[in-house]
């Protein structure tokens, strides 16, 4: 009897001891559970703020970037605005330099001409006058072409005048005549030859002219 008493009390302490240990692992599994979902939300939460962070990061980035590149577009314009203002003034400076070069060029045949002027009124006098060899009267004509031709070439005219209203602009006026025959201020004789230059008078013609 006191070995089933005491078989029963044992039986009893064990079944508490099973519980107690069963309510120990509950705890724990609690425990380990609460720690786990303690973890799962740090972890969320720590994504969470690093997703955060990444995006404000990103957005930093972004900003910085598209003012990187706002800049680098000022930059650029500028560089262009710079170098087309060299451009045009390099365009300007090569337009005055062709023009100075021709302007220059234009006054050393005008001052060459005027210097050859004096040669073709000689070779005019002279087939004016009456000569007897053919020959030799031909070849200072020829000459006198030559010259003449070249001179055309250079752009070099002779300015009209008898029979042409007279212009001081372009004619100079050394005897006046009182003549019926022709109008007012009609020219009726040219004493020597005036020329133009590219539409530029280089040496005026000197001229009787009509009352």
């Amino acid at each position: 009897m006191k070995k089933d008493k005491d078989a029963s009390k044992t039986n009893e302490e064990i079944e508490k001891n099973t519980e107690e240990i069963e309510k120990t692992d509950s705890k724990i599994d609690e425990n380990e559970s609460t720690e786990k979902e303690s973890e799962e939300t740090t972890e969320k939460a720590a994504s969470k703020n690093t997703k955060k962070t990444t995006e404000e990061n990103s957005d930093k980035k972004d900003k910085e970037d598209k003012a990187t590149k706002a800049e680098e577009t000022d930059k650029s314009k500028e560089y262009i605005e710079k170098y087309q203002r060299l451009m045009a003034d390099f365009e300007n400076y090569r337009k005055r330099n062709d023009k100075e070069k021709l302007e220059t060029y234009d006054r050393a045949v005008s001052n060459t001409v005027k210097e050859l002027l004096t040669v073709i009124d000689n070779f005019e006098r002279a087939l004016k006058q009456k000569c007897e060899d053919k020959e030799f009267y031909d070849g200072v004509s020829m000459i006198y072409k030559q010259i003449f031709s070249a001179l055309e070439k250079l752009g070099v005219e002779p300015i009209d005048a008898v029979d042409e209203e007279f212009d001081p602009n372009l004619h100079n006026a050394i005897f006046h005549v009182d003549d019926e025959k022709y109008g007012k201020n009609v020219i009726i004789e040219e004493m020597q030859k005036g020329y133009m230059f590219k539409g530029k008078v280089i040496r005026h013609s000197l001229v009787k002219v009509a009352n």
